[in-house]
């Protein structure tokens, strides 16, 4: 995949977003940058990528996610051809024993 050059407003944004401290922090940064559909669909890809680290199949991503086929596509392309971020991401959240639908299965 091409990568986007990095200009100064894009460190200050992944710097502002470094800065933050908890889930309360990022929730109320997030609120206030995104709008709610944004947010949601962020969650959703993430979850997603997740879901295809583990093997899922489309199916059970899109009943859990309500994701298109397309969009499942483009983050399984992202996780095998792209800059390793979300690989960097899901490593540190699995050793940190996070799950996307925790709080979900429990119930």
């Amino acid at each position: 995949m091409a990568k986007k050059e990095m200009d100064s407003k894009m460190q200050y944004l992944f710097e502002g977003i470094l800065s933050l401290k908890t889930i309360e922090d990022c929730n109320r940064f997030f609120e206030d940058i995104c709008t709610v559909v944004e947010v949601i669909e962020m969650s959703n890809r993430l979850a997603a990528a997740k879901m295809l680290a583990d093997n899922n199949t489309y199916t059970d991503i899109i009943e859990k996610t309500g994701l298109s086929t397309a969009t499942i596509s483009r983050v399984n392309r992202c996780l095998k051809y792209g800059s390793d971020g979300y690989a960097a991401v899901l490593d540190r959240l699995d050793a940190a024993g996070a799950h996307p639908f925790a709080k979900e299965d429990e119930e």
